[in-house]
């Protein structure tokens, strides 16, 4: 966990160039620098630039080409002096590229040594997973039910769960699918084995509780059809394999505490199971991890997700599983991927995803200009180019695997790609899918983003920002930037750290404080 640092004393103007065929580098000061400004070597400022923020190093005529990452991000759109601010304003965007002809699996690289001996303490499922927290976890059918179970829940908590120590929580798997919607649709079945995924997340024990209204379109069996569930997950104790649901509409429930009481007493037969349990030494390889950035700026590819991205080989190495993810971020990188992967099955794959995701974003009539946001940009990200360049780099270096659709479960070992939107929450509804048992999470603005269902990680990319927010982020990748830590050394904090936060015996900052974001599922299906 993250110390609140001192308020550090003004360092001398610094700045950070990625790559040496770089003509722009990012002012690294806190506050930026003002107009006037000399550099060591002689640069100085024409403009005042904030932090992360561009600084020309070169001369640019309009229309030359701006490098970084050693990538065209843009084109000036003005004469640019030596000093000047590089921002959105003064460029244009690249054209994207297309997905013809592209490197399908050149890149050879090394095979990584594998990193043996590390370990955790987790909870073996019966279908061979394994968790890293013990929840009850019950799912719901239509968006309906959720203030019941919501009720229920907290009355399960105040009431059950101190009667069952070893179940760390319970949790409602909450969402706004389930009717009004056209269920029949050919890209429905994305919403609906989301949640299905979700209902059997590894740290849920394969416990399936469902609470359903009862005349909702996505009905139980639908949402959990026989075979979805492992015998051996299911209420064979009792004698049953039947799906356990409670639906509101049933005869038998007369008035709202009829409905409440069904609910805990369902759950209690399950929280009496989950209490059983016990962590167990495991591997590392157990570990399946879902990387995401948000509130992204300028410093993401600079600290933290290059941070990230050593770590993520570390976890290759020691053989366990690692999804990237969010299309339009990784999208003009989509060269770089393709060349990474494994096979050329692996690359056709990723192709005919960015594919259909391009045509839905045509459909919508979206713009490339779409996904940077506000806070993007004042980060000191210009566009979805240079976003993309700084998101790649948490991949790390390994070979790409494979490639998991929207809403299913990952189902190899080592470094894949998960296609989800770039949304925060969709994406780690979404990874919660396929099957995550831990969440790296790095942030440059800053955002309190959590999930109930997993431990979430949060890397700062700026010290100012781990100053400030030190009860927050987890780890300070903005070391890096003021020279106190390489990439590597945060890496390996980071990988302690993940083993430390799957055995319990750390919580995340997210954990301390119950901070979770609402699941968000993907629904490309028409609503009626």
């Amino acid at each position: 966990m993250t110390q609140a640092p001192s308020t550090p004393a003004a360092r001398p103007p610094h700045r950070i160039r990625i790559h040496p065929a770089d003509n722009v580098a990012i002012v690294a000061n806190d506050g930026g620098l003002p107009a006037g400004t000399v550099f060591d070597d002689g640069l100085q400022l024409v403009d005042k630039v904030p932090q992360g923020h561009k600084v020309a190093l070169v001369d640019l005529a309009e229309g030359d080409a701006i490098v970084r990452y050693n990538v065209v991000i843009g084109h000036a759109s003005k004469a640019l002096p030596r000093g000047s601010w590089v921002h959105e304003r003064v460029m244009t965007m690249p054209t994207a590229p297309g997905l013809d002809g592209l490197p399908v699996a050149t890149v050879k690289p090394p095979a990584l040594p594998p990193l043996e001996g590390h370990t955790f303490e987790g909870y073996r499922n019966a279908d061979g997973s394994v968790g890293t927290r013990n929840i009850l976890a019950i799912t719901q059918t239509v968006q309906c039910v959720a203030g019941v179970t919501e009720f229920a829940v907290q009355r399960i908590k105040a009431e059950l769960l101190p009667k069952y120590p070893n179940v760390d929580d319970v949790v409602a798997l909450e969402h706004g699918y389930g009717c009004g919607v056209a269920i029949d649709a050919p890209d429905a079945v994305i919403p609906i084995r989301t949640l299905r995924n979700i209902s059997l997340n590894p740290n849920f024990g394969g416990e399936v509780m469902v609470v359903s209204l009862g005349c909702e379109k996505l009905q139980p069996e639908r949402l959990l059809p026989p075979g979805a569930i492992p015998i051996t997950d299911r209420r064979v104790d009792s004698g049953s394999a039947e799906l356990d649901v409670v639906c509101l509409q049933d005869e038998a429930h007369v008035g709202f505490m009829s409905m409440i009481d069904s609910v805990m007493r369902q759950a209690e037969v399950h929280l009496a199971r989950l209490n059983a349990r016990r962590r167990e030494t495991v591997p590392a390889s157990e570990l399946v991890v879902g990387v995401q950035c948000g509130g992204s700026d300028a410093f993401s590819g600079v600290t933290a997700n290059p941070a990230v991205g050593f770590c993520t080989d570390l976890l290759v190495r020691a053989g366990a599983t690692v999804m990237f993810s969010e299309v339009t971020e990784v999208r003009d990188g989509i060269d770089q991927l393709t060349s990474r992967a494994a096979s050329p099955e692996v690359a056709e794959a990723m192709v005919r995803e960015m594919a259909w995701y391009d045509a839905y974003l045509e459909k919508g009539r979206v713009d490339r200009s779409a996904n940077t946001t506000p806070g993007n940009k004042k980060g000191g990200l210009s566009n979805i180019v240079e976003k993309a360049m700084g998101s790649i780099v948490k991949s790390g270096s390994a070979p790409i695997a494979g490639v998991v659709p929207p809403g299913e479960k990952a189902r190899q070992k080592g470094l894949l790609y998960a296609a989800t939107p770039a949304s925060d929450f969709i994406c780690g509804t979404l990874q919660l899918a396929a099957g995550i048992n831990l969440h790296v999470f790095t942030t440059g603005r800053g955002t309190p983003y959590g999930l109930a269902e997993v431990p979430v990680i949060k890397v700062a990319t700026r010290s100012d920002l781990a100053r400030r927010w030190h009860d927050l982020m987890d780890v300070n990748a903005g070391r890096i930037a003021d020279g106190a830590a390489s990439i590597e050394d945060v890496g390996w904090e980071l990988f302690r750290l993940m083993l430390d936060v799957a055995s319990g015996r750390k919580k995340t900052w997210a954990e301390q404080w119950k901070l979770h974001n609402a699941l968000v599922l993907f629904n490309p299906a028409p609503v009626t």
